[in-house]
């Protein structure tokens, strides 16, 4: 997504932008799938097929999981970055090409570089400016953006809503799979849901799985008032939720299962200003 948005706000935006995963495809595959190949170069190659790097002629090329490629392929990259020329697989002609490269991986590549399994002479050459994008546990507060983007993706204009108790297991899930797994989240919910509402049971089952009964007696004195208890645990709530939602006043409401004027009303009883 990142990708996309650079490439459509920049001076290539009317020009193609292309994607490739280099973790997705052996060796061989994606040394064609990058560069093409001629009639003939292999068994199976009926006809010539450009590669990604001519698609994208004038525009940009996005390589995902840059670190699963090959150690002799990423030779074969390198020049490519530094002349802007390469042959098709099986061919001997010469092909120019002026094409923005953008990568992305999951790796440590500095870690990689070190142990000898990535470039270093690539890395530099791809590491002209470096964005570092933290993980989707450590910024919750786009959660209500991305499943709104992804309902409105899968949804074929149909109006799709989550239930509070939904948006609450979205919100406290830890997402090890960051925005990848979010989307094929929503996208399995958009499928599964009945009457335009999305709730946990259309959800994967970690996502529903008991959480257990409170520990009163564990996390509660035996002499504790009942009101100002339940006031300061209802505080404490109301301040997690904003701190999840990046201080967006109606992502913690969804994600307290409250409208956003109660919560207003209750930030203003216990003096909680954003």
């Amino acid at each position: 997504m990142i990708a996309k948005a650079i490439h459509y706000e920049s001076p290539r935006k009317d020009r193609p932008f292309v994607s490739v995963n280099c973790g997705a495809l052996a060796e061989t595959l994606l040394e064609s799938e990058l560069f093409g190949h001629e009639k003939g170069a292999f068994t199976g190659a009926i006809a010539m097929k450009k590669g990604r790097f001519e698609l994208a002629d004038g525009g940009t090329l996005f390589l995902d999981e840059i670190g699963d490629m090959s150690p002799p392929l990423q030779v074969k990259l390198l020049r490519v970055l530094q002349e802007m020329e390469f042959e098709r697989v099986g061919g001997t002609k010469t092909i120019k090409v002026d094409v923005r490269v953008l990568s992305a991986s999951n790796r440590n590549l500095k870690k990689d570089v070190a142990a000898g399994t990535f470039r270093e002479d690539l890395f530099y050459r791809l590491n002209v400016i470096h964005l570092e994008v933290p993980p989707l546990r450590e910024r919750m507060e786009d959660v209500h953006l991305l499943v709104n983007h992804f309902v409105e993706k899968y949804g074929n204009a149909k109006k799709i809503e989550l239930t509070p108790q939904a948006w609450e297991a979205l919100y406290t899930y830890s997402w090890p799979g960051n925005v990848r797994e979010l989307e094929n989240v929503i996208e399995r919910a958009v499928v599964l849901n009945s009457g335009g509402l999305i709730d946990p049971k259309d959800l994967p089952a970690e996502f529903t799985k008991s959480k257990g009964d409170l520990d009163v007696d564990r996390f509660i004195p035996p002499d504790s008032p009942l009101q100002s208890t339940l006031e300061e645990i209802e505080e404490k709530l109301i301040r997690r939720a904003l701190r999840l939602s990046g201080n967006i006043q109606s992502h913690a409401a969804d994600h307290l299962g409250i409208t956003k004027s109660l919560i207003q009303h209750k930030m203003k009883k216990y003096n909680i200003s954003v």
